[in-house]
């Protein structure tokens, strides 16, 4: 072997390894290629496959005409709050309170939503005023059958709301006119700024009815004194609310004013009322939509200070006393000396009694100086669970024909 052929032999052997090389190299990228080519051919086939499918359903589909638009029906309405049935067995207080007009125990999302006010004041359809009837009670409503009487065959002009302790669980036939009326509830206490709170939720449970324009807080010591169509009639031609707002000199008015909650309120704005109250929507809307007076009540007001007398009174002093009557049409006996009204039981219940209150005031209401009229009370108070048959007796007398 000469000495040319011994120096190309590295060389040959280099190339050899290069060419196997890349031959290996070309087989894997061979094999890397057809995969490639197998799963995009597959994935072709499928993506081909279902469009077919969908422009065979579309091609299926025939968009509705201008008339079948018209005949489509209406989407489907909000499920319905569950509510309580006559007769179910309730084991919790969460069950107790199952809700019955609306949903919402957060008092926050409720005077949200009972804030809001249309801006258009005509209403889209036929809109008949009716007359909530508030009930703030401990438990049951003894007087219940009177009530019965009261709103029987005047379906449509009213609406009830029942705001009872929430461990009471009531059991009103379903005929009842008090069946469902129940509001989310919560523990009261008297003289605390939680009475304050039950009242503002009973006034936000009845806002959310647009139709309701008249709010008559009562409890369940309350009697009518009159027909509803009398008493209807009377709050519906007023163009002003019935609170007593007033101011006491005494110990027991001005007395209780907290000089801390100056300047926000004031001595001079500070006013004393009754807590049984009717006031119209505007009113009410105002009254749970206030939040710069209500925490400095709760904050100053505690006792002997209680805000049930003053807060209300004091706010529609401050925020519109042109629209109030500055009277309550609620009565109640303080002929007697003492902290607390006089109580009627059985044997206190006449006829005498009754016609004395509804027409014992010689012309002219307390404090409303625009009022001439014999009939300043619509409801009373403090009758006693014992008075429910001597009521009912007297009932067609008391309920009878009598309007204004």
């Amino acid at each position: 072997m000469g000495i040319g052929d011994r120096k190309s032999q590295p060389i040959r052997k280099l190339l050899g390894s290069y060419l196997q090389f890349f031959h290996a190299f070309h087989l894997v990228f061979f094999f890397i290629g057809l995969s490639i080519g197998v799963m995009i051919s597959l994935f072709c086939k499928n993506f081909i496959f279902k469009l077919q499918t969908t422009s065979d359903s579309v091609s299926s589909f025939t968009l509705p005409t201008s008339t079948s638009l018209s005949l489509l029906p209406p989407p489907p309405s909000p499920a319905p709050i569950p509510l309580l049935d006559s007769g179910d067995v309730v084991t919790s207080d969460v069950e107790a309170q199952t809700l019955l007009v609306h949903n919402m125990d957060d008092d926050l999302e409720l005077f949200w939503r009972a804030s809001f006010v249309p801006r258009i004041t005509e209403f889209p359809y036929n809109r008949v005023p009716k007359v909530a009837f508030m009930f703030l009670t401990k438990g049951p409503i003894p007087l219940a059958p009177l009530w019965e009487m009261f709103f029987k065959d005047h379906q449509g002009l009213y609406n009830i709301y029942f705001h009872p302790h929430p461990s009471y669980v009531e059991s009103w036939p379903k005929n009842s006119v008090f069946y469902r009326t129940r509001i989310p509830s919560k523990q009261v206490e008297w003289g605390k700024p939680t009475m304050i709170d039950a009242e503002r939720r009973l006034l936000a449970s009845a806002l959310l009815d647009f139709s309701n324009e008249r709010f008559v807080l009562l409890s369940e010591t309350c009697i009518p004194l009159f027909n509803f169509t009398t008493v209807y009639n009377y709050l519906m031609n007023s163009n002003k609310s019935f609170l007593a707002s007033y101011d006491d000199p005494r110990k027991v008015g001005r007395g209780r004013y907290n000089p801390q909650m100056d300047p926000t309120v004031t001595i001079s704005d500070w006013r004393k009322g009754s807590q049984w109250f009717e006031v119209n929507r505007k009113l009410a809307i105002e009254i749970i939509s206030d939040t710069k007076y209500y925490p400095i009540f709760k904050k100053y007001c505690s006792p002997p200070c209680y805000m049930d007398e003053h807060y209300i009174p004091t706010l529609v002093n401050i925020i519109g006393p042109g629209h109030n009557s500055n009277r309550t049409v609620t009565w109640v006996d303080w002929s007697k000396s003492g902290p607390h009204p006089g109580r009627f039981g059985r044997n206190g219940v006449s006829d005498e009694l009754l016609n004395r209150i509804r027409f014992g005031t010689n012309g002219t209401c307390d404090g409303d100086v625009n009022t001439t009229s014999s009939m300043c009370f619509l409801f009373a108070r403090k009758f006693m669970p014992d008075t429910l048959q001597p009521l009912l007796q007297i009932a067609p007398v008391l309920l009878g024909s009598i309007s204004q």
